[in-house]
């Protein structure tokens, strides 16, 4: 059982980048996932979170209009449109799925955003 958020890297501000958080060994979709970030010397924040077959979604004001999240069932797989990307966003990403009281957190994938 794995999940794995991937997709990071370097943007510039304005910039965009897709994380993908995928399942291995469970059906992603029968479970609600979300996404959280930590930037250095700060606490995990939640950002944006997506229940099953696409009924409930929600955003954290700190990327609304801006991030997008979506899941591909078919491809055992979350994605994170991040748009207008700003300094402020710079964070280690992960992913978290969630069903029945069962946490699958995935390693994270570092987003820096700099000119």
């Amino acid at each position: 059982v794995q999940l794995q958020a991937s997709g990071g890297g370097l943007a510039q501000p304005g910039g965009s980048l897709r994380l993908s958080c995928t399942a291995s060994g469970f059906n992603l979709g029968y479970y609600e996932v979300g996404w959280f970030r930590q930037a250095p010397g700060a606490a995990r924040e939640a950002i944006s979170c997506i229940s099953t077959k696409n009924g409930r979604i929600f955003y954290a004001d700190t990327v609304k209009g801006r991030f997008t999240i979506s899941r591909l069932d078919a491809k055992n797989t979350v994605f994170l449109q991040m748009d207008n990307l700003k300094p402020e966003d710079t964070a280690v990403y992960y992913c978290n799925a969630y069903r029945n009281g069962v946490n699958y957190w995935g390693k994270g994938t570092r987003v820096t955003v700099s000119s």
